[in-house]
């Protein structure tokens, strides 16, 4: 077994969970935000959408300067785009992956701010962490958010007070 495989069963297994989220996001709530200084809803969406296949991107190459971070961020503009995005991306994730020898897992990548080393791991840490938690970090909030707006949660992991999946 490759070091990714796993990574791919995984992949593979939270796109359905993923999609399911962005499946109850409401258009007409897109620019809504919880706080003045958080993500629009439409924002976050978009975000968690291009979330495998971006990391895909930045995780490809030896290091990532995060010293310039983006001044705004897109969001959705319908359902239909964000859903393609979504399954785009992790399209572009699945085969960069699946790209990967065990060389290339192990190489050390390094996460910089201008001259500065923040860290280097081991790429396949970096894909744990980035590719994964990252995007549970971020479909955590998007499930606070549906809630607080007023929407459907749906099962992530288990039960919501919305959907059951083991009835």
């Amino acid at each position: 077994m490759r070091t990714v495989d796993p990574f791919l069963a995984e992949l593979e297994h939270e796109a359905v969970t993923t999609r399911r989220l962005l499946e109850h996001v409401p258009e007409e709530k897109y620019s809504w935000r919880p706080h003045e200084r958080a993500f629009s809803l439409g924002e976050l969406a978009w975000h968690v959408a291009g979330i495998p296949g971006g990391m895909a991107e930045l995780l490809s190459g030896e290091s990532f300067d995060m010293g310039n971070p983006p001044d705004s961020f897109e969001s959705a503009a319908s359902k239909t785009q964000l859903l393609a995005e979504a399954d785009e991306s992790t399209g572009k994730a699945q085969a960069w992956l699946n790209s990967l020898d065990e060389e290339a897992a192990a190489f050390p990548w390094r996460l910089m701010k201008g001259n500065q080393e923040l860290m280097t791991i081991p790429r396949a840490a970096a894909i744990r962490s980035f590719m994964f938690n990252h995007l549970y970090h971020h479909r955590g909030q998007l499930s606070t958010y549906l809630r607080i707006a007023g929407e459907r949660v749906p099962s992530v992991y288990g039960p919501t007070a919305d959907e059951n999946p083991f009835e």
